[in-house]
């Protein structure tokens, strides 16, 4: 691993970019990416060294830790390989950058630079090799990454200088005392769980899962330490309890499961060993309980395989996340191999799943991870129903064989029918929204010759999809969804006004963030509707359309009740005029004064 080396120009096989322009990818696939964002980090990192040589500072000089680093990657080349490739380093080479460029902020810039005396440390501790550092500490902490953190009792607080040594796989940190002279502490970062104190060092937590029919396990790293797991920003280590670990560990253990069924690779089917991390975000603890789905997500092209995850309660939202945020990397990747688009970053188009106006890459973001997250969920309906024939077998069985047949029945899908309503609602929507969203990147005109073969490869995959059977109720269940986000979006965001595309629409400049629970609530039916939402969602459009109509009586304007009548309408009344209702809702609106 050097900065001065060569590097061959990339070529990926057409095989592999047709895997992935239909929204799959095999893990040759994924590994080619892997291999591209490598050398990608590479050239970043060499003209970041560059810009760094000559920052004055008070630490070892970046050149010596680089020198440390290559040594040690030549000694034992696959963990020094495993830090470069981590999520986290492509995170702060990227920072660097933009910090460089004045286009970012941070603690000062000789402290961040220091972090790759950090990485240097984390290698030498790897290959066995004897060095020293002059190095950051924070508040008295030291994160090494890959490996852990290391924290002094009794340190100084803020930022302060100390020494770091690595001699045997031993590391010793000395740094300013909170009161005079100095802390030290020694520890053997690779060395068995038990053998290092707890108060002075805490180790990286992993997320395993034991590969099914003997294959290998898999480890993702559990990542609440490292400074630069955020997006972007430098962010203090906020370590789970050891509650919260383990329920992220038994989380993960069943959203492996689900993945990792026997399927031939497409689109939805992530093997879980792709995931290099997994960033815990907005909890620290299992009180109070997290809500089913995943509020939150996020990954960046800056850390191929990263994401960031508010835990959900439910292991399947969290094996969709990790299947939607996967797509946001390779998606990213092939933006780093290939221009895909010409965008002029305008924020003008419709995205199905999103409240905000969106520019093109944004809107080719969504398509791609949506598609996936399709794919996803057509696998979980094809489960579901097998479960589901199979409780109906085991009910119509002899007794003696019954119970038998029931509980090998619901260990393939614990939720029998239900989960055939949910699996085929989502798997119908999703693959409804993606190809909207396709339809209108493949009309945009901004699509490169790659873009394009790209887009048109999910196009094809979508319209499989849009011809394969979903049982009804869940099919009219997202078919109303999808209008009532549109037409709300459309109340919300567009002024009225004559518009031959979408790069004529004019937007409110009052529009603002809504909160759209529609999606999930409209998952399953209800029972005992009594909303106007319920019962559209049980398919009264009838009963809806008064409850809607009493609701705009008192707020004739109001987007979500209109959105509700306008869709409880167009199905009662289908029609030439309900097409244009649909099509441009904002109409029955009075022209806004603010456009």
């Amino acid at each position: 691993m050097t900065s001065e080396q060569h590097l061959a120009p990339f070529r990926m096989p057409d095989r592999l970019f047709a895997e992935l322009a239909a929204g799959g990818g095999s893990a040759a696939a994924v590994a080619f990416l892997e291999r591209a964002e490598r050398a990608r980090r590479l050239l970043l990192l060499r003209t970041l060294l560059g810009h760094l040589d000559a920052l004055p500072t008070p630490l070892t000089p970046v050149a010596e830790a680089w020198r440390v680093l290559k040594e040690a990657a030549e000694k034992s080349p696959e963990p020094v390989e495993r830090l470069l490739l981590a999520p986290p380093t492509g995170g702060w080479i990227s920072h660097m950058l933009r910090r460089v460029h004045g286009t970012a902020v941070g603690p000062p810039l000789w402290a961040e630079a220091g972090h790759l005396s950090a990485l240097a440390l984390s290698a030498s501790l790897h290959a066995g090799t004897e060095t020293a550092f002059d190095v950051p500490l924070t508040d008295g902490r030291l994160p090494l990454p890959g490996l852990g953190m290391v924290r002094l009792p009794g340190a100084q607080e803020g930022l302060t200088v100390g020494r770091a040594t690595t001699a045997g796989g031993e590391l010793t940190v000395t740094g300013p005392g909170r009161t005079s002279g100095s802390v030290r502490v020694t520890c053997r970062p690779l060395g068995r769980p038990g053998d290092t104190d707890r108060s002075t060092w805490l180790a990286l937590r992993t997320l395993t899962h034991d590969g099914p029919d003997g294959t290998a396990p898999v480890a993702v790293v559990l990542e609440d330490l490292d400074p630069y797991r955020d997006l972007d920003d430098h962010l203090p280590p906020a370590r789970l309890d050891e509650d919260e670990a383990r329920e992220w560990q038994r989380l993960f253990g069943e959203a492996a499961r689900i993945l990792t069924r026997p399927a031939t690779p497409g689109p939805g089917r992530v093997h879980p060993a792709m995931i290099r991390a997994i960033v815990p975000f907005g909890r620290t603890g299992v009180s109070p309980p997290p809500l089913p789905f995943v509020q939150v997500s996020a990954s960046s092209g800056d850390s191929f395989g990263g994401m960031l995850i508010v835990r959900p309660a439910s292991a399947l939202a969290l094996a969709e996340t990790l299947v939607h945020e996967l797509q946001h990397s390779k998606l990213a990747a092939l933006l780093h191999l290939f221009p895909l688009l010409d965008d002029d970053r305008a924020e003008r188009y419709y995205a199905p799943w999103r409240t905000d106006p969106r520019h093109l890459t944004g809107l080719l973001h969504g398509a791609y991870a949506f598609t996936g997250v399709a794919g996803f969920w057509r696998d979980r309906l094809a489960d579901a129903q097998i479960a589901d024939a199979q409780i109906a077998d085991a009910q119509s069985a002899d007794a003696q064989y019954a119970d038998a047949q029931y509980a090998d029945a619901q260990s393939v899908h614990p939720q029998g029918a239900d989960a055939v309503e949910r699996a085929g609602y989502f798997f119908a929507l999703r693959r409804l929204q993606s190809r909207l969203a396709v339809r209108t990147l493949l009309t945009s005109g901004r699509l490169t010759v790659e873009g394009r073969a790209l887009v048109s490869g999910l196009a094809r995959t979508l319209d499989g999809w849009l011809r394969e059977d979903v049982p009804p109720a869940p099919l009219a269940r997202a078919r109303t969804a999808a209008a009532l986000h549109r037409t709300e979006w459309r109340l919300r965001n567009v002024v009225p006004a004559p518009a031959a595309d979408p790069s004529d629409l004019r937007f409110r400049r009052d529009r603002t963030v809504w909160p759209d629970g529609r999606t999930h609530a409209f998952a399953t039916r209800p029972a005992v509707p009594r909303t106007a939402d319920e019962h559209l969602a049980a398919g009264d459009a009838a009963a809806a359309l008064v409850r809607y109509a009493d609701a705009l009586a008192d707020a004739p304007a109001e987007p979500h009740a209109l959105a509700g009548w306008i869709v409880a309408r167009t199905i009662l009344e289908p029609g030439r005029a309900a097409r244009r209702m649909l099509a441009r809702p904002e109409e029955l609106l009075e022209p806004s004064p603010r456009v």
